[in-house]
């Protein structure tokens, strides 16, 4: 089942196209990895398919034109650079975004996922006092509150401890596996990319350029591994194969 379908889609500025005509899908319990240098079109793209910017043309549709409303309650999205209000403690954080999604059984899940991201002992700790290591859990604990069917993760693991990090990327993994969620997943992080991702986009300059499996796509193109055609694409991107 195709969870995400992007259909030729372009965000247009006055001065800048930030996305060019790009169409991808993803399927139910996809990992796909959305690559590229800063200002490829990444986040611009997430921002789209969140709803937060309004595509210039082209289509977005998530789980088979499913109305807006459902949509709202099936999506969930963490990134490094978001932050959760500060003077919050972690269970008011999570009890707010809880409401928001009308979950059930609320004061149940909140305590499901206290548990599982290791924050029990964070409970009433205002969030400003937590490391970005508990920072990372927190978010990923709020964006997973509502089960959501499309997960969008934007750098989720940027500026983690390599520990901390493997433990994101595990739990992410597991929740794929056991609700069947697709993910879209951007990453500077090409070992992670590689471990976590079946398939990859390299954007540059708003379009994709290639696409396909990471273990293979690099030998596909004359490189080595999947950093050094990363780097191809954002020193050279029209010549990569130069």
């Amino acid at each position: 089942m195709v969870i995400l379908d992007v259909k030729n889609v372009s965000k247009i500025y006055p001065k800048v196209a930030a996305v060019q005509d790009i169409s991808f899908t993803v399927k139910e319990g996809e990992i796909l990895g959305l690559l590229g240098p800063n200002g490829a079109g990444k986040t611009t793209t997430i921002c789209m398919i969140l709803g937060i910017l309004e595509p210039s043309g082209g289509s977005i549709e998530i789980m088979n034109g499913m109305n807006a409303d459902e949509v709202r309650r099936k999506i969930g999205f963490s990134a490094v650079y978001t932050h959760v209000p500060a003077n919050l403690s972690v269970l008011q954080n999570l009890k707010i975004f809880g409401l928001l999604y009308d979950v059930p059984d609320l004061q149940g899940k909140i305590e499901s996922l206290l548990e599982e991201f290791d924050l029990t002992k964070f409970g009433k700790t205002k969030t400003g006092l937590l490391s970005s290591g508990e920072l990372a859990r927190l978010n990923l604990a709020k964006a997973l509150i509502n089960e959501p069917k499309l997960l969008l993760l934007d750098e989720p693991t940027a500026s983690l401890d390599p520990s901390v990090a493997k433990d994101v990327r595990e739990k992410i993994r597991n929740y794929t596996k056991r609700t069947g969620a697709a993910v879209v997943w951007t990453s500077h992080n090409m070992n992670e990319i590689e471990k976590m991702c079946s398939r990859v986009l390299f954007l540059s300059r708003g379009r994709i350029l290639l696409a396909g499996d990471p273990k293979t796509l690099p030998g596909q193109n004359g490189k080595n591994d999947l950093e050094e055609l990363f780097i191809a694409v954002a020193r050279e991107p029209l010549s990569i194969n130069h």
